[in-house]
């Protein structure tokens, strides 16, 4: 009987769509881990030297490499993938941007805006916002999917029955995903890395940071799941909830706009109670705040909060 292989994959094997008719880059047998080196969502065109000019020159066709894809063995359509996500290795670089005409409150924040993050990769202590604000940092990534049937290719940005770009900061060390299979050997491909993200990545980015992470690859054969889902392995938000929050609701019969408002208001709240810019209030709150649905039975108006860790700020 052999024994599970460990296998290691760099950045540059990367693609920018999902696509079966790509070939794989490597095959591995199911129980075999990997180590892979993942490219952030600008696929290195926003760096540390990187101003809020180059939001403005972003090459959009780049956005959100993922690696892969891995054809994993005796993988058939009906089975599922179980992704045991290992440890991260961080880069200590990131960055967080409003980029025009994307995130929650396009149509109110109309102008670029560049934050560009350095933190310890080795402590991973709270990493400083500024000089009145530092997150607690939990590494994961934001992209983990498996192709389409369909044939062509599709973009990466919008998350799928297969996973992609699912942007929960939950698949993190430690927890189980499982995606459904669609095509013969899974074409497995994860990316878009990030340092910290609250629940609904508001601005439309987090702490998009370059970084290696492990994980092992596994089936589940006929699972005939719907859709992802996962298993954590303990509480989830420890790292926010020692100092409290601040709350803010949106209330109506809309969730979009329920969500908005929670979110104008609690960005009306920090840039009255603290100073802050209202682009940088809205950034601070993509990176670390949460987003949630208090209530959705009592029609004809649904009730999302906004909740934002009071032990951010200094």
């Amino acid at each position: 009987m052999s024994h599970p292989a460990r296998h290691t994959i760099h950045a540059h094997q990367h693609h920018l769509g999902w696509d079966n008719s790509i070939a794989p880059i490597r095959i591995v047998a199911p129980g075999d881990s990997l180590e892979i080196d993942c490219p952030d969502s600008s696929d290195g065109q926003i760096t540390a030297a990187a101003t809020v000019a180059d939001i403005a020159r972003l090459d959009f066709g780049r956005i959100n490499p993922v690696v892969g894809p891995i054809f994993i063995d005796g993988a058939q359509p009906g089975d599922a993938v179980k992704i045991t996500i290992g440890d991260f290795r961080p880069s200590g670089f990131g960055w967080t941007a409003n980029i025009p005409g994307f995130g929650l409150l396009a149509d109110h924040f109309v102008e670029p805006a560049l934050k560009l993050w350095s933190y310890d990769r080795v402590a991973m202590t709270p990493a400083a916002f500024s000089s009145t604000a530092r997150v607690p940092l939990k590494p994961f990534a934001g992209t983990m999917g498996l192709a389409l049937a369909e044939p062509g290719l599709h973009s990466i940005v919008p998350p799928r029955r297969t996973g992609g770009n699912l942007d929960i900061r939950d698949l993190t060390t430690g927890t189980v995903l499982y995606l459904p299979v669609e095509v013969a050997g899974a074409l497995f491909s994860i990316g878009d890395t990030h340092a910290a993200q609250g629940d609904g990545e508001i601005c439309g980015t987090a702490i998009e940071s370059p970084m290696a992470l492990t994980l092992t690859l596994d089936l589940v054969k006929q699972a005939n799941l719907a859709g992802p889902r996962f298993t954590t392995p303990g509480p989830v938000t420890r790292h926010l909830d020692a100092a409290g929050y601040e709350v803010t609701t949106g209330i109506g019969p809309d969730l979009m706009r329920a969500a908005q408002d929670a979110v104008s208001r609690m960005i009306d709240l920090l840039t009255a109670g603290h100073g802050m810019a209202a682009v940088d209030a809205y950034m601070l709150c993509s990176v670390c705040g949460d987003l949630r649905i208090s209530e959705i039975v009592d029609l004809p108006n649904w009730v999302v909060s906004f909740y934002f860790p009071r032990l951010v700020l200094l």
